[in-house]
């Protein structure tokens, strides 16, 4: 019986192994499940194909986001740390480099409170890098905290190679401009960014300086000088408020035209432009944008104003540019090529800024996919205005000082203009001691206490085997150089204007007089002195140096020949310059008057 049983279940089961039975779908699911995540990507599931299979299609998926998920935390960590490590180590590189360089024995980690310490509550950076420099030598370095190393150069052959090599500005700098005025291609801290766009603004500028567009600035200076009586109607003119005017409308009308003499919104145009541009380096330094705050939003509509009314500026520039073409086109019957010089004659900046010099967009077009013509348009006006003004406050002040050396000045002005009746721009350039007072002005009283550089990129390796590592501070002591006994001679420090004439005797009451025996005297270019740095040198120098002295003496011409400057009546002693460590404090901005000439 036995026999029989196991007979009947062995052909059983061949019968049954010999026909093929139906497949199961669930087994089949749970199989196809299983070889899955094998095919596409077995390398997330331990054991590879070995693994067992989960038991169903959920926690299959439950498991397989557990594991992406866990991948894609781990490529992150590891991305993360990369990241770390290398800004270590460049923090490193940074501290091994800098360590090198003569200076205090001040660690990075506290740099900034020994500078604190140092400089006391005044903050005195140039004062205190006065006394460095005669301890340790023409350069050193000083560490404002972990991640920054400020670096003072003040050899001028030093600090020719130093301005020719680094081409960056400070990544604060351009983030500021970002902010506040819009995106630029003519104010961002790489050179190369804005390498053709200076190009195209240089030759803008130099070619303003022709015969044909100084009728542009006689209207500027008379509508100044118009503006000028009403002003003092009312009172006695601040000194630094009056310059600031001065050379907005200057920089207003080159850029805009004359249409920005008669535009109704101008003054507030000016109040907004200095409001956003003093607050722009605050809400730049912050690492993270602080969206919760108030002032942060309020600064944002500030911006958004001003840009509403340089786009308004540029619709009245427009409509006035394009009806004075076409009332010219309709007088002329030449040919296409003389309406391509009326053309010409009637442009300024803002077409270069907005049909392509600066900026490759369409004419018609106020914005472009790329960046905004305003952030040229109110990067040139704030920068401009801020290095004008400057200046031009700086030479009324020392006229007001010095009444002699008004006089002499109107004595060579009166002079030129019997020989023309107009002062045209060979004039001006001949007016040997008004170049030389604007000259001497700014080398006492430049725009800034340093000029900055920096090397985003590369390291900069001196010719005195020194070498800067890439994203120090570079900077220039401007005063400690610019009046430095070794450069200018022992009245280093005093208002001399006649230093950059040909010939000339020392100071007398304040003023030089100049020899009348013999050739005319000529001034010197001061650009050959590596010590004079009001404008900058080397590669970021400023481009529009040639336009800006021009435009400055040609104001001032006008300015003295109708109207004479003269301190506030009453008021209790001169604003004198003093001395503090070698370094000369700026001169408080005085009051003024102006009291129209009735001989001309």
């Amino acid at each position: 019986m036995s026999s029989i049983s196991i007979s009947f279940s062995f052909s059983f089961s061949i019968s049954s192994s010999s026909s093929p039975s139906p497949p199961d779908p669930v087994h089949m699911a749970e199989a196809c499940d299983a070889a899955v995540p094998y095919i596409l990507l077995g390398f997330l599931l331990p054991g590879g194909a070995a693994a067992p299979a989960p038991p169903g299609g959920s926690a299959f998926l439950r498991a397989y986001a557990a594991r992406v998920t866990n991948a894609l935390l781990w490529a992150a960590l590891l991305a993360v740390t990369f990241l770390l490590v290398r800004r270590l180590a460049g923090l490193v590189k940074l501290w091994i480099k800098g360590s090198q360089i003569p200076g205090p024995s001040s660690t990075p980690f506290f740099g900034r409170g020994d500078l604190v310490a140092a400089c006391g509550s005044g903050a005195d950076l140039s004062g205190y890098l006065s006394k460095l420099h005669h301890k340790y030598g023409p350069i050193v370095r000083l560490w404002l905290g972990p991640t920054q190393l400020l670096v003072s150069v003040k050899d001028t052959g030093l600090i020719n190679e130093v301005l020719m090599k680094a081409e960056d500005k400070l990544p604060l700098t351009g983030k500021a401009y970002q902010l506040a005025f819009g995106r630029s291609s003519l104010f961002a801290s790489s050179f190369e960014q804005v390498k053709k766009g200076r190009e195209s603004l240089a030759e803008y500028l130099n070619a303003k300086l022709d015969e044909r567009t100084n009728l542009n600035l006689v209207k500027v200076v008379e509508t100044i000088l118009g503006r000028v009586d009403s002003i003092m109607a009312k009172g006695f003119l601040d000194c630094r408020v009056f310059a600031q005017h001065i050379a907005f409308y200057i920089l207003g009308a080159t850029i805009f035209g004359e249409a920005f003499l008669d535009w109704p919104n101008s003054t507030m145009y000016e109040e907004l432009l200095m409001m956003v541009a003093k607050d722009g380096c605050f809400w730049a330094s912050c690492k993270v944008p602080p969206f919760w705050s108030v002032g942060y939003w309020r600064y944002h509509l500030l911006c958004a104003k001003l840009k509403h009314l340089t786009r308004e500026i540029v619709q009245l520039y427009r409509c006035n540019y394009s009806t004075a073409t076409q009332d010219d086109l309709k007088k002329c019957t030449g040919t296409q090529q003389v309406g391509e010089e009326i053309r010409m004659e009637s442009t300024s900046l803002l077409n270069n800024v907005i049909s392509g010099s600066f900026i490759q967009c369409d004419i018609d077009g106020y914005l472009c996919s790329q960046e905004e013509p305003c952030g040229n348009i109110l990067g040139l006006m704030f920068h401009g205005s801020l290095a004008i003004a400057s200046l031009i406050g700086g030479v009324i002040t020392r006229l007001v000082l010095h009444p002699e050396l008004q006089g002499k000045l109107y004595s060579e002005i009166i002079a030129t203009r019997k020989r023309n009746s107009q002062l045209e721009t060979s004039d001006v350039q001949n007016m040997q001691l008004l170049l030389s007072t604007v000259y001497e002005s700014a080398r006492l009283l430049p725009a800034g206490p340093l000029l900055q550089r920096c090397s985003l990129e590369h390291d900069l390796s001196l010719k005195s085997s020194i070498t800067l590592p890439a994203g120090a501070i570079l900077v220039v002591p401007l005063q400690l150089v610019q009046m430095d006994y070794s450069i200018w001679g022992n009245d280093a420090c005093e208002f001399n204007p006649c230093r950059f004439l040909s010939k000339a005797t020392g100071l007398k009451d304040g003023n030089s007089e100049i020899h009348e025996s013999g050739k005319r005297p000529f001034v010197r270019d001061p650009n050959k002195n590596a010590a004079f740095l009001p404008f900058g040198s080397g590669t970021r120098a400023c481009v529009g140096q040639k336009f800006a002295l021009h435009s400055i003496s040609r104001v001032l011409a006008y300015l003295l020949q109708n109207y004479e400057i003269r301190l506030q009546p009453g008021v209790s002693g001169e604003p004198k310059p003093t001395m503090d460590d070698c370094i000369l404090q700026l001169l408080p901005s005085p009051k003024i008057v102006l009291k129209r000439r009735t001989e001309q």
